[in-house]
């Protein structure tokens, strides 16, 4: 199925803002939801009650919170996406939607939630399809967290092509230098070295300590809008060229796929090049959802940057670190500025575009690729681009 390039550049970012990032915030999501929202109108240059469009997260902050606690006049488009750390840039998709069919003016797509100082991955069991099947197959052999079930894709993929814990390292390294020129990033300032990668504690094998994203408080928010509005907003606006979502077979289970790496970015990623009218060797940077260091390596490959196997070559020698050839999540990402479920990805995509990141600004920025990840490789692409 080609891109609907009648989306093309049907919405156009115009604000973005973040609260701190940290371990213990001291506030409640939805303080921390406000804050982000009203940074990101201050940089749009609007009033925040002129927002008739939300994005919120699944389980996370409603409609009616933010309604009441920013004094929205009115919502007309709140539709809620369920597919975990993919909804953000899928938001994206439905706010082209909505925009083009006139059911909004501004959307407000907000991620905020205390990761670190609330629930815990590890306090937690997952919610996701087929709970009830997993409780007898999967749940007594210790299948119950992301990194547990994302590490047996990692080693399938270890043995089929040889990728190695070293090749993992290059990406949790390159994360982290990224991270080292970004104030806003938690692991500011701290260093990571290979021989620390390699000898940290094993946490789901070939998974450890490092391979793993952090858990995070904090906010952030993008408002998006026509490109006719976005005329009027404060900073120049970033288009959204192309964006598609897809969904890997067998959606509940990781066990029951024909192709054990083939995940929704597989099928997504063709649909967003076409409706963008470009393809990976035009982009300048990538942010990928980098929950897990094998989960950004993969999704290199199945959004078309490199050969499907290929992925563990194309990071090694800080090829997507500082200075390197294709910089990936110039921020740090979820590995080491923050987790908050890929929406910083989108704000850091922008600011490059906009050309506003000070010492990690990518010489050249014309065009952005943004991924999501979610659930069991729930997937979605999107091309951002000046």
């Amino acid at each position: 199925m080609s891109g609907d390039v009648g989306l093309r550049d049907a919405v156009a970012v115009i604000g973005v803002g973040e609260t701190e990032y940290s371990k213990r915030s001291g506030q409640s999501p939805v303080a921390l939801a406000v804050e982000a929202s009203l940074a990101a109108a201050e940089d749009a240059g609007i009033d925040i009650r002129d927002v008739d469009g939300f994005l919120p997260y699944a389980s996370g902050i409603t409609t009616e919170d933010m309604m009441a606690n920013l004094s929205l006049r009115q919502v007309t488009f709140a539709p809620t996406i369920r597919m975990g750390g993919a909804s953000a840039v899928a938001g994206l998709l439905y706010a082209a939607l909505a925009l083009r069919a006139g059911l909004a003016s501004y959307i407000l797509l907000l991620r905020a939630r205390n990761g670190s100082s609330g629930p815990r991955v590890g306090d937690r069991r997952s919610t996701g399809a087929g709970e009830e099947f997993k409780e007898d197959f999967e749940l007594p052999y210790g299948l119950n967290t992301p990194g547990q079930r994302y590490a047996l894709m990692c080693r399938h993929h270890m043995h089929r092509y040889g990728t190695t814990r070293e090749q993992l390292g290059a990406v949790a390294l390159a994360h982290r230098a990224h991270a080292n020129a970004n104030p806003t990033a938690l692991m500011y300032e701290r260093t990571l070295t290979m021989e620390q990668y390699l000898t940290a504690r094993p946490i789901a094998e070939p998974y450890h300590l490092f391979d793993c994203c952090l858990e995070s408080d904090g906010g952030a928010a993008v408002i998006l809008t026509t490109p006719d509005r976005a005329r009027d907003a404060r900073r120049p606006s970033v288009l959204v060229g192309g964006v598609a979502e897809g969904h890997p077979q067998s959606a509940d289970s990781l066990l029951g796929r024909d192709d054990f790496l083939e995940i929704g970015l597989t099928t997504a990623a063709s649909r967003a090049w076409a409706m963008a009218g470009l393809g990976p060797s035009d982009m300048d940077a990538a942010m990928v959802y980098d929950c897990f260091t094998f989960q950004t390596i993969q999704q290199l490959e199945e959004a078309g940057f490199c050969p499907r196997g290929e992925g563990g070559a194309f990071v090694e020698d800080g090829a997507i670190g500082p200075g390197g050839r294709f910089p990936v999540n110039t921020h740090g990402g979820l590995l080491s500025q923050a987790h908050i479920l890929g929406l910083n990805h989108v704000v850091e995509a922008t600011r490059q575009l906009r050309g506003e990141c000070g010492d990690r600004q990518l010489a050249r920025c014309d065009a952005v690729a943004v991924t999501g990840w979610g659930d069991l490789g729930d997937g979605a692409l999107a091309i951002l681009h000046r």
